[in-house]
């Protein structure tokens, strides 16, 4: 999962990316509206984490491009601003959760699971497609009670085409997803296809379907139709 840390404190800016880097979240910085701007536009993420107080823009403001231009983003405030307007105002423009400085890192942790499980789970721990679930918690995933064993990548691929089943995912978008942002730097993405062809591979011989199919110059899609 992708998130963009939206902070103008640096050392806490870090602090929350080392802390979720080391929960295998994929981490984005940006410590500026500008630059947070920049990134909305052009980049999709599973959760935003949005300072209000900015040096250079009010994060409300940036909150309404937030959901111009990742409108499937969870998006969690973070302001030292405890004021009930405050939270309203933020929660009526589209933001999930509102957390207030000073907070333990454990606590912002545990509210990311849960925007998750609510907006990408059905409010589950377990994402189920046919014989195949994922334990999103311990990260196992099972095929007909069989455990498989999958690398990192291979985990965050296979949980990103079935919470993306029936829809057309390009190589780009497979890899800008779960890469950091500067993956669109690479000459090339066939390192895609490696991954996907050693998931096929473990879930056959699992005893597991391919539901992974692919759209010559398209992409690939997650289905059973």
């Amino acid at each position: 999962m992708k998130i963009l840390i939206i902070e103008d404190e640096i050392e806490l800016l870090i602090a929350i990316g080392n802390y979720l880097t080391k929960e295998n979240y994929i981490c984005e910085l940006a410590e500026t509206f500008s630059k947070a701007s920049e990134k909305t536009a052009i980049y999709e993420y599973d959760i935003i984490l949005l300072d209000i107080t900015l040096p250079d823009g009010n994060g409300l403001e940036l909150l309404k491009s937030i959901k111009k231009y990742n409108s499937k983003a969870g998006v969690i405030i973070l302001s030292a601003k405890n004021s009930l307007d405050d939270k309203i105002i933020g929660l009526d423009q589209g933001a999930d959760d509102y957390i207030t400085k000073p907070f333990q890192l454990s606590e912002l942790n545990s509210r990311i699971k849960a925007l998750l499980r609510r907006r990408n789970y059905g409010g589950s721990n377990n994402v189920i497609f046919n014989e195949i679930s994922i334990d999103t918690d311990s990260k196992a995933v099972t095929i007909n009670d069989q455990q498989l064993t999958l690398t990192k990548k291979e985990y965050d691929i296979l949980l990103f085409l079935i919470i993306n089943q029936n829809r057309v995912l390009t190589k780009e978008a497979i890899a800008e997803h779960l890469w950091d942002d500067n993956i669109d730097l690479a000459d090339t993405y066939d390192f895609i296809y490696t991954h996907l062809n050693n998931i096929r591979k473990k879930i056959k011989t699992a005893g597991g379907a391919d539901y992974i199919k692919t759209l010559y110059g398209m992409g690939y899609k997650f289905t059973d139709q």
